[in-house]
């Protein structure tokens, strides 16, 4: 299922072109066409609505000035440092009968029982690379973290995805990992060596005594 999204074909373009373009409350952004290239401005409310419901990698209807729609997904954009707000959107078309490249963000699900009981969780992979037909991309993938103990490595062999989706790292490559902080290792470790030292000092015997020798 694909979702609609208006654009309007620029005329000009440079920077006062897309400042015009933002004063209108309209995002300026580029179409990179299977056939041709495109420079337009859609609504930010709209494109918003669309994500929101589908994700960042949502297989979106554009319809150029009325024309043909197109499939297309978000290539690349930009947003604003300080506010919530879109700055460029980068668009490419594709054959949703040829499979694609996409970065697909993962997600953390649930408290991990190593982490109940002090540890780290250490999140190596946030965004994961895939291959797949533009109507198979997920919206993220989810990583379940209920079971995972202390010590334990999650890796891109324990993924368990659809046969439709490629994943584009190697099997023995970390996603995330619980572990005790090295500090916390440490102090434990010289606890308990302070410990055995103690007892080792208790255990010697007391040194003797030596009577004082009778002069003549």
């Amino acid at each position: 299922m694909s979702d609609v999204l208006s654009g309007k074909v620029r005329e000009k373009t440079g920077k006062t072109a897309t400042k015009e373009v933002r004063r209108k409350d309209e995002i300026p952004a580029v179409l990179y066409g299977l056939k041709d290239n495109l420079s337009l401005s859609i609504c930010p409310n709209s494109l918003d609505t669309i994500l929101s419901a589908k994700g960042q990698n949502a297989l979106i209807d554009l319809d150029v000035d009325g024309d043909k729609q197109r499939k297309v997904i978000i290539k690349e954009y930009q947003s604003h440092p300080l506010r919530e707000t879109w700055v460029h959107v980068d668009f490419l078309e594709v054959d949703v009968t040829k499979a694609v490249k996409v970065s697909v963000v993962v997600n953390l699900i649930g408290k991990s029982a190593g982490e109940k009981m002090g540890g780290l969780v250490n999140q190596v992979t946030k965004s994961l690379n895939v291959e797949c037909l533009p109507a198979d991309i997920p919206e993220s993938v989810d990583v379940d973290m209920t079971n995972v103990e202390l010590g334990q490595v999650i890796h891109m062999s324990d993924l368990n995805l659809s046969d439709k989706i490629k994943v584009l790292h190697r099997p023995t490559e970390a996603i995330v990992s619980v572990y005790l902080e090295k500090v916390k290792e440490e102090k434990a470790e010289e606890e308990e060596g302070a410990e055995g030292e103690a007892a080792a000092e208790g255990d010697e015997p007391a040194a003797k005594e030596e009577s004082p020798k009778k002069e003549g």
